[in-house]
């Protein structure tokens, strides 16, 4: 068994109030996020990310941004998280942004999406990492 690790993508798109950032909200807890899930056997970390982009916003066509980010999740945050024996304890996570400015479809996992500003955004996140995630990328944003 492979190590498993997870993609997090920030969609965002520039008005004329500033950025605003998608956020997704999860119909399982109902927590708000950016597109995420676990990559596939064969799939690149960069693959990955395209995908559950696509998947969950039905965003195409995007380069994407990596970010320096990168956290680690408790495994027991998996459903599936026993498979993977003793040996795996934390999964890594690999953070991503892209500027988008088309239609968004979101999955079956979502319950509803919302573009916000970055105090907004950083209001309804609820993970640390997120946050840290988030606050890059604006950072990145404003500095050039």
């Amino acid at each position: 068994m492979r190590q498993p690790w997870n993609v997090f993508v920030y969609l965002y798109r520039t008005s004329n109030t500033g950025n605003q950032y998608l956020l997704l909200k999860r119909k399982d807890d109902g927590i708000w996020q950016g597109a995420a899930g676990g990559g596939e056997e064969g799939e690149t970390i960069y693959d990955a990310a395209i995908r559950e982009m696509f998947e969950e916003t039905g965003a195409s066509g995007i380069k994407l941004i990596k970010l320096d980010t990168i956290s680690y999740m408790e495994k027991i945050l998996f459903a599936d998280y026993e498979k993977w024996g003793n040996d795996v304890l934390v999964v890594p996570m690999y953070y991503f942004a892209a500027e988008y400015n088309g239609d968004i479809k979101i999955s079956e996992e979502h319950t509803k999406y919302d573009w916000l500003n970055y105090d907004e955004a950083m209001e309804k996140l609820y993970w640390h990492d997120n946050k840290t995630a988030l606050w890059e990328l604006s950072t990145r944003l404003n500095n050039t």
